[in-house]
Parts: structure tokens; sequence; C-alpha cells
């Protein structure tokens, strides 16, 4: 595309777009109905600019009319509790489904991968003694030692508020550094994975594994499951840069990075009762098979909610992404 050619063609309607703009309120029906049909082609000329021909001066000023333009044609637009319920029941668990195919996998892999490492530890003193001295073995895997009294050593609010924290900035980063080709995301679910495979190779070979596993499984399904939708989720952002498949790369990642930023308020969500377990339920005096229970169902209701809600909401078309009206207007670019 000749970007001299276009200006001079265009430059008029652009003009007059803006000088409508300037006038706001004062349009007459004729005028009003003239800034939505030069709205709808200035954004159709951005669009195939971005796409050909892109120039960084122009680009802007575009950008900057397109969005005054629809801000003055849809009116400013305010969230509502609307808007809340649609996300909760709609968005988010249709962006979980979608995504089934990355995080899924990503868990099964990261499952065994503990259980292996953990082996591995548990039957070999040497890899044990490279951890930690023997005395420092002792005083964290013994009764009352330092995984059991973990759990109690803070006030159960405060506790399960850092939990919820630490976990939140974990899946928030998987999330916001897979578009940084998936290096990031390999390395803290790696981080993850193996702090738990030392806390089932050391208890296990001090014949502790089964006070682990009741301490761990309440809080850690839901919150593994968390973590593992969100390094599934960033790993797929991550390839999106490789292969952004029939679209753009610009429009593929838009569109995954819009979708990953509700995953993470959604997630946030799900950490959060994690957390609560984790500061009220896991060092509570509930028998052991109680605990689990509760973990469990809140693992069985987290996974019923995706595979129902969002599964009916994705095959009604909702992808966790921002209505139509919200986003960009573009155009499909020729390869």
């Amino acid at each position: 595309m000749d970007l001299d050619v276009f200006v001079t063609a265009h430059r008029t309607e652009w003009d007059r777009l803006e000088h409508l703009l300037h006038r706001g309120r004062r349009l007459t029906g004729t005028e009003a109905d003239e800034l939505v049909a030069l709205y709808q082609r200035t954004a159709t000329h951005l669009s195939l600019i971005q796409s050909s021909a892109p120039d960084p001066m122009l680009t802007a000023r575009l950008t900057q009319l397109v969005a005054r333009a629809r801000s003055t044609v849809t009116g400013t637009r305010r969230a509502t509790w609307r808007d809340a319920t649609r996300f909760l029941t709609a968005g988010f668990p249709a962006a979980v489904y979608r995504s089934r195919h990355w995080w899924i996998p990503t868990a099964v892999l990261s499952t065994l991968l503990a259980a292996l490492m953990g082996w591995w530890i548990g039957t070999h003193p040497e890899v044990q003694a490279a951890i930690a001295a023997p005395e420092d073995l002792r005083r964290m895997t013994s009764p009352g030692g330092e995984y059991e009294t973990y759990y109690s050593s803070h006030p159960a609010a405060s506790f399960a508020a850092q939990v919820w924290t630490n976990n939140a900035q974990a899946a928030a980063m998987c999330l916001v550094l897979g578009a940084f080709l998936c290096l990031p995301v390999i390395w803290i679910l790696f981080v993850n994975v193996l702090n738990l495979a030392v806390g089932i190779g050391l208890m296990s070979s001090a014949g502790r594994l089964d006070t682990f596993l009741g301490l761990v499984l309440p809080h850690g399904l839901l919150e593994l499951t968390a973590v593992f939708v969100a390094a599934g989720t960033g790993l797929r952002l991550g390839w999106t840069v490789i292969d952004p498949g029939p679209q753009t790369r610009r429009s593929a990642l838009a569109q995954q990075g819009r979708a990953a930023i509700g995953m993470a308020i959604g997630l946030a969500l799900v950490l959060f009762v994690s957390g609560v377990i984790e500061g009220f339920v896991t060092p509570s005096g509930l028998p052991t098979w109680a605990r689990i229970a509760i973990g469990v169902a809140a693992e069985l209701a987290f996974l019923a909610y995706v595979y129902i809600l969002g599964g009916r909401a994705a095959r009604a078309g909702e992808a966790g992404d921002l209505d139509a009206t919200e986003r960009s207007a573009e155009l499909p670019a020729a390869a």
C-alpha cells in the first residue's frame, strides 16, 4: 500500500471526523449519522495502516481519533454487577475450559515429575544430605517438626492472607511472563514442583509421607490446580508468539493477553479459597480424613464449575475476551 496516496485520499475524512468530535453534543441528526460512518471508516483505515504500512505518527493520530469517536458513539461505559456476574458465570470458566488442552497436560506432567523426584530424593540418602544437614532434616521431618508447625506458625487469618498473596503473585507471573517464549513459566513451574518433591522425598524417607499428604492435600489440590491453570495459560500465550495461527501475531497476542488478564482475576479468587482452607482447615484439629474431604470437595466443585458452566459458555461462543464492542476495531490482514 502506498501510504502517501492513502493519506491523500482519506485525510479529508479524518479532518472532518475531528471537526465533528470538537462540536460534541451540538451535532444535528445528520451530522451524528455522519460521525458514526466516519468513525467506522477511520477504524478500518487504522487497521489497514497497522497491518500493511505502519507509521508511528499516523497510527498515533488515528488511534486517538478512533478512541475519541468510539467514546462519543458508544458513551462512557462503567462496569456493573452484571459484568461481574457474567465474568464469574461465563467469561472466566469458559477461558479455563478453553485452555484445558494446555493446563491438563501441564498438571499431569508436573504431578508425575514431582512424584518421580520425590521418590529419587526419598531413596537416595546422598541427595538428602545435599539438601540439608542430618540434624536439620530431623528437625524438619520429626513429629512436631517444621513441616507440621509451618501451617500453625502464624494466626490463621494472617497466614491465609500471606499464602493467598504469594500464590496469586506466582499465578500472575505465569500468566504475564508467558509471552517471553514460555521459559519463565517453565522455571516458575519447576520451582513449585521441586518444593513439592522435596517435601515428599524427605517425609517419605522419615516414614511420615501420610502425615505430609494429610497436611498438603486439603489446600494443595485446589492450589496446585490454580497454578497449573496459570502455567498452562502462560505456556499457551508464549506459544502464540511462536505460532499465532490464522490471525496476525498482534491480534492473536491481544486476544490471548486480554483473556489472561481475566484469568489472573479469576484465579486470584480461586487461590483465595485455597488460602482460606490452608489457613483455617489444614492446621485445624479435624481428623485427617475430614480435612482431605474438604480439599477434595473444593477441587471437585472447581472442576464442575469449569466443565459445566465453562463448557456451556464456551460452546455458546464465550472465550473470556472483551465484548466485540470494547475491542479495538481491526480487519484480518493478509499473510
